[in-house]
């Protein structure tokens, strides 16, 4: 089925609810008594949601397949609550957590391989039984109510998520200096402190880094897994693994063959966004013994190659690589044998490449690291947006030849599908 931007956005709110509703039952009975688990102070956790939206577009390419669907329902609820850690910590670098915190979801520990398995069960049921009646209760809903509902949540939650990280960020200090605050910052100060007892009431332990741990943080560039570190990750992983891609094309097919993701430049975004993801999820696992990393890596690696599989398709319609001639494959989309490539590269970027880059990285000085990580971020993102804007005009264009507006003009100038062509030969239109 096809759904529009509002349905996801919609479903993606009633799974968050639901999840809520699931955390707040099983810490009453846990601790005997209410505790507002959510990130935000609306009743939502948003990881759940975005698991749901995951799974949605993804189950379905996988039908008559029980047993990889419920797999990816595991791996992605475990990966998914993994990301939203390591977010949570990289927008609150101010706050500490105890040990006991760090097991949950917020502060970036892991679920053991049981309650993994137990939330895949619960997402593959939720999308054999639960799903298909929201389907209904949502197609009876019209256009517009659905579009100005999901505009006024999501705005509000715009807001509720702004105010959660400012009180995460000040909460704790908040507190010493509102009375030497006018009455504006008295305001901010008094719904800081207010969100911040309610998340110290739901997240026992939590407390205000000290003013030294601040200021070693200060001295030293990319301290920690951090936004600065995460986007040389992403840019030098990017550059790394498109040569990789390239020799590795020109080794088997004895030519040479752009891999890259962008209209400039040797950089592969799934490289990229996957060394990402792997630092993410793979660090509570670096002093683990080789297998485990190794394993998660398979495991991680080819769920995510899937992934860059089907969302290539579903937003731009094309295909960039098919593996169906290869034995092992799932649905041409990914395969063992890069799975276990995945697993080795796991290993060797955990153990290996990943402290180097880190000694690196954090080597470099302060203003000179903060200057070009903010270059790096500039580029890429313009390189990103234009690639995925010739992608959309070439996905377009046999259906609407003639140019509807300037940009449609610059974009056939710019970058005909002559072009496109022999940027990604591989890449195939799907109909």
């Amino acid at each position: 089925m096809n759904y529009t931007l509002y349905d996801l956005a919609l479903f993606g709110l009633v799974y968050s609810f639901l999840g809520w509703l699931a955390e707040a039952a099983y810490f009453a009975v846990k601790r005997r008594g209410f505790y507002d688990r959510g990130f935000l102070s609306a009743p939502l956790v948003v990881s759940y949601g975005v698991t749901a939206l995951l799974l949605i577009l993804v189950l379905p390419t996988l039908d008559g397949l029980p047993v990889l669907q419920f797999a990816f329902c595991t791996v992605i609820a475990t990966v998914v609550e993994a990301v939203a850690a390591a977010l949570a910590r990289l927008l609150t670098p101010t706050v500490q957590w105890s040990a006991a915190e760090r097991k949950r979801a917020i502060t970036g520990g892991k679920w053991g391989l049981l309650a993994s398995l137990a939330v895949g069960g619960v997402c593959y049921l939720c999308y054999l039984l639960v799903h298909p009646l929201l389907l209904v209760v949502e197609l009876m809903i019209p256009a517009l109510v659905k579009m100005i509902a999901v505009w006024v949540i999501c705005g509000l939650l715009a807001v509720d998520f702004a105010v959660s990280v400012y009180a995460l960020r000040t909460g704790g200090r908040a507190a010493n200096e509102r009375k030497q605050r006018s009455g504006r910052s008295k305001l901010a100060a008094g719904v800081s402190n207010f969100v911040w007892r309610r998340l110290s009431k739901a997240y026992p332990g939590i407390e205000q880094e000290t003013a030294e741990d601040d200021q070693e943080h200060k001295l030293v560039f990319a301290k920690g897994l951090c936004w600065d570190k995460l986007i040389w990750v992403f840019f030098l992983t990017a550059l790394g693994g498109d040569l990789i891609e390239m020799c590795w094309v020109r080794l088997v097919s004895h030519i040479w063959m752009s891999r890259s993701s962008v209209l400039y430049g040797p950089f592969s975004f799934v490289w990229g966004l996957g060394a990402m993801l792997l630092t993410v999820t793979l660090q509570p696992l670096a002093q683990k013994a080789d297998r485990y990393v190794f394993l998660a890596g398979f495991v991680i690696g080819g769920v995510y190659e899937y992934m860059c599989s089907v969302f290539t398709e579903l937003v731009f319609g094309t295909v960039f690589w098919d593996y169906s001639h290869m034995p092992l494959n799932i649905g041409g989309r990914t395969n063992v044998l890069f799975c276990f490539f995945w697993g080795v590269l796991a290993l060797v970027w955990v153990k290996f490449f990943y402290p180097l880059l880190c000694k690196g990285i954090e080597d470099v000085p302060v203003l000179l690291g903060k200057v070009l990580t903010w270059v790096v971020v500039a580029l890429m993102l313009c390189n990103g947006v234009l690639t995925g804007l010739a992608m959309l005009r070439h996905q377009a264009r046999p259906i609407q030849p003639r140019p509807a507006n300037q940009l449609e003009a610059f974009l056939d100038k710019q970058y005909p599908d002559e072009f496109m062509t022999r940027r990604w030969p591989n890449m195939r239109q799907v109909d």
